[in-house]
């Protein structure tokens, strides 16, 4: 199975928290490089963020960006430092032996003192936890979008190396024709011009055209190349650097095929072969 580095995932999560917003998008990259934008009150999930998403995505440009938006009770929540309001009311009662006409202690008053009412903080683990397991499901959601869109190029890769098999299979067919078409004119103009012509001269030429016309190893090159191609495609890991450089060898067999062309339809042939490489190529530039 092959995956695209191109997809997008999306989740919410919401509770008497607050709510959660995972979005996550991939891009193609040489190599993996995330990029993590997190709430400043949930920063510290990053190292566990990062270490999930590099032990599940192989390569890419991953963008990946959690919203928080702490629920208007939770926000709004006074949260009472009880340990130090308990050595507060301690003290108080101790100077109040001190002070027998002294006032009774004012809650109001107590919770004025600094240190005593902690607002807006509160216990933001289980959020992080529901954070991570919201994490889990959307990269889920991810590597499926870029399996199914790894599927369908994968079709279109094996429809392509099929083309170029028939393509090359066919220029393979006509080469004996080619060559002796292109002795056989040799031979014409020699007797166009009526010109004695040396035997030994003559089929050192005959060999000449026929060494400047083989592309037998570039055509069987082409086919090997191509049967690689399918079997990079089956194989099941990441695979997208290996196709790359079969692109370019590839290429390489399809500029050669084109050079020592000399006749229309190998001319014709090679050019359909380095179109149908360049389709390839685009996109397997999106492969893993």
């Amino acid at each position: 199975m092959i995956r695209s580095m191109t997809a997008f995932a999306r989740r919410e999560w919401q509770s008497g928290e607050g709510k959660l917003v995972w979005e996550i998008r991939s891009v193609n990259h040489r190599y993996l490089d995330i990029r993590v934008h997190l709430p400043e009150e949930l920063r510290s999930l990053e190292p566990a963020l990062r270490e999930r998403l590099g032990r599940r995505l192989g390569r890419g440009k991953i963008e990946c960006t959690l919203r928080y938006r702490p629920s208007i009770d939770a926000a709004n929540a006074l949260r009472i430092n009880w340990p130090y309001a308990e050595q507060v009311i301690a003290g108080c009662l101790s100077l109040g032996r001190l002070l027998p006409q002294a006032a009774p202690i004012s809650p109001l008053e107590l919770l004025r003192l600094p240190g005593v009412l902690r607002e807006g903080e509160s216990d933001l683990q289980p959020v992080a936890e529901a954070a991570l397991e919201l994490l889990e499901v959307a990269l889920g959601e991810l590597l499926s979008m870029r399996e199914r869109e790894g599927e369908r190029l994968a079709a279109m890769l094996h429809e392509r190396a099929g083309q170029i098999r028939e393509l090359t299979r066919e220029v393979q067919y006509r080469r004996p024709t080619v060559v002796r078409a292109a002795q056989e004119r040799l031979c014409a103009r020699i007797e166009a011009f009526k010109a004695s012509a040396d035997p030994a001269r003559l089929e050192q030429e005959l060999v000449l055209i026929a060494q400047r016309l083989d592309v037998d190893e570039e055509l069987e090159r082409l086919l090997s190349h191509i049967e690689e191609v399918e079997q990079v495609l089956r194989q099941n890991e990441p695979k997208g650097r290996r196709l790359d450089f079969l692109m370019q060898e590839l290429n390489r067999e399809a500029n050669t095929l084109a050079s020592k062309s000399s006749d229309t339809a190998t001319t014709r042939a090679a050019v359909t072969i380095k179109v149908l490489i360049d389709q390839m190529r685009e996109q397997v530039q999106n492969i893993e």
